[in-house]
């Protein structure tokens, strides 16, 4: 394995990965910063084209680092060692695990996003905090989806902090960005329906028929989604709120309301029953 040491601060290789921290420099050179073992396994496994790793070996958690190194190098990754200050500095997390990678940011195009009967989207309206985004990028995995519509976006999909919430699920997910107009025309062209989820309606999220193509559509933390959004959907529902709060955070709806989609398309028949608890298929 190939590795060059680095050990000062001032060195060009960490001032340029610390620059990419910035939304404008990530931007500019359409290269993205992210750490973490499962985010750089996936993206190297998902066909990601990483052009530098740094590594720390008294920050790992565990003993697979190595081997996924030996990879990269052959894959022709160039590999730095680094001391924790370097790597501390790098990082998002304060907690780093001892690994940063820069890769090519990849373009997000409403013409690349997967279509068919009875497809299942996700579409996320001006989600201002990385984490949420992140998240809901995972939850959208998790359940399934055909595809993700980031509308009128307010952070940027490589942000590290997206992609560390993610644990990677960006790399794998078919993730579009649009404007909330070229996002309706995508739709409508399609005859996808659109969900908006909002407190202020009387329909429950349980109680609308999701096995059709439809579109789930979340919006901002502080506001929710837009009027266009609301003018345009084709029905509107809210989560039970049984509490004294009043709404939830947008990556929690997002489950909720994604989960709800995957049990009504996945309906399972009793098989048997034991102690009184019945058993599913």
């Amino acid at each position: 394995m190939k590795s060059t040491q680095l050990t000062s601060l001032q060195n060009p290789k960490v001032k340029h990965a610390v620059k990419l921290r910035d939304r404008r420099d990530r931007e500019k050179e359409r290269l993205t910063l992210f750490e973490g073992y499962r985010e750089l396994t996936r993206s190297f496994a998902l066909g990601m084209k990483i052009h530098e790793c740094f590594y720390c070996p008294s920050m790992f958690l565990g003993e697979n680092e190595f081997p996924l190194l030996e990879k990269l190098s052959s894959a022709g990754v160039e590999l730095f060692e680094v001391t924790p200050e370097i790597l501390a500095k790098m990082a998002y997390r304060d907690r780093p695990e001892g690994l940063m990678a820069i890769a090519s940011i990849r373009d997000h195009k409403l013409s690349d996003l997967p279509y068919k009967d009875g497809a299942l989207y996700l579409l996320a309206q001006a989600v201002e905090k990385p984490g949420n985004l992140g998240s809901i990028l995972r939850s959208a995995d998790a359940a399934g989806v055909d595809g993700v519509i980031v509308c009128d976006k307010c952070t940027d999909l490589y942000n590290p902090n997206v992609i560390r919430a993610s644990t990677g699920a960006l790399f794998s997910l078919p993730v579009a960005e649009a404007s909330s107009e070229e996002a309706w025309k995508w739709l409508s062209e399609r005859k996808i329906k659109v969900l908006a989820a909002t407190p202020h309606t009387e329909t429950y999220h349980t109680d609308i028929d999701l096995n059709c193509s439809v579109a789930i559509a979340v919006g901002a933390e502080q506001y929710g989604l837009s009027d266009f959004w609301f003018e345009k959907a084709d029905c509107k529902v809210k989560i039970p709120m049984l509490g004294s709060m009043d709404s939830l955070n947008v990556a929690t709806a997002a489950t909720i309301l994604l989960y709800e989609a995957a049990r009504q398309r996945k309906w399972r028949e009793p098989v048997w029953k034991n102690d009184g608890v019945t058993v599913f298929k």
